[in-house]
């Protein structure tokens, strides 16, 4: 049996549901809107829809998913706005990556200790 401090209770947050529809070019990627909805089903007017982009990156490793969230109004000017989301976010992580890379490379492992409890950064 599982400690009762580990048990996560699981709600799902009925005030914050929304209605997903997916778009796509069979190209480059595509489009999800996430409209607002309530409990019942209903579109919520008191929040407005948001736009996810996705696509795929060739990685030495093999295909990297790459998703993010549009600034837009509507699925048109998501649409427009795509390539500059997506490539804002490619150099995001690219960027994360190098720093991580650095951080990584600037460890220093002291000698004669265990190396995996005592480095020092």
């Amino acid at each position: 049996m599982a400690d009762t401090d580990q048990e996560q209770e699981l709600v799902f947050d009925k005030k914050n549901l929304y209605k997903e529809k997916t778009y796509t070019d069979l190209k480059t990627g595509s489009i999800k809107q996430l409209t607002p909805v309530k409990a019942d089903g209903s579109k919520d007017e008191s929040r407005t829809p948001m736009f996810m982009g996705q696509t795929q990156m060739m990685s030495p490793s093999g295909p990297l998913p790459i998703q993010c969230m549009i600034e837009a109004k509507n699925l048109e000017e998501a649409a427009d706005k795509f390539p500059e989301a997506i490539n804002a976010t490619v150099e995001r992580i690219i960027e994360e990556a190098k720093n991580a890379r650095q951080e990584e490379a600037s460890r220093i492992v002291v000698p004669g200790q265990d190396a995996g409890s005592k480095i020092i950064t």
